[in-house]
């Protein structure tokens, strides 16, 4: 018994007709331009609103600025001009005579208003920290040296003294 030869038809015709493609197409063209005609009119009554406003002289209130807030903005903007109006090479220089090589400035912080110079550092003990004091306080451009608080720090191995102080410094002549 033969068996006959298997026909494969690798090309399947299409299943579907083609004309419920075309009418799905046609109907989003039309709801398409549809949206766009209606679009078109809404920009175009847009701007026919605003140009009626721009002849009727309406215009769009602008806000104006508070006395408060004015005066605000005002102190804010002297503060920053007293910040950058410091006499930054005169107090560099002055804490650079007074330093010393067992001690090491942390952080400065300068107060402008109250004409103040904070200043944070660690020292390897406390009679380095106090001749450091002496320093600043006979460094020219200072007076009024304060030690505001000191602690020994117990995370450091080699537990060095931290201290805040705080100078006054005057302006150059």
């Amino acid at each position: 018994m033969r068996r006959a030869p298997l026909q494969l038809d690798l090309v399947a015709p299409p299943r579907r007709s083609r004309w419920l493609g075309y009418l799905v197409l046609a109907g989003s063209l039309l709801v398409a331009n549809e949206m766009f005609m209606r679009m078109r009119e809404a920009q175009d009554q847009v701007a026919r609103l605003d140009a009626v406003q721009g002849l009727l002289g309406e215009a769009r209130p602008t806000r104006a600025l508070s006395r408060e807030r004015l005066e605000e903005q005002m102190k804010e903007a002297q503060a920053v001009l007293r910040q950058l109006s410091l006499p930054w090479a005169q107090l560099v220089e002055s804490l650079e005579s007074a330093a010393m090589p067992d001690v090491a400035v942390l952080q400065v912080q300068p107060d402008a208003q109250q004409r103040l110079l904070r200043v944070t550092a660690e020292a390897k003990g406390e009679d380095i920290m106090f001749r450091y004091l002496r320093r600043l306080a006979a460094a020219e451009g200072f007076s009024d040296v304060h030690l505001v608080s000191h602690q020994v720090r117990e995370d450091d191995p080699r537990r060095p003294l931290q201290f805040a102080l705080q100078v006054s410094f005057r302006s150059p002549p």
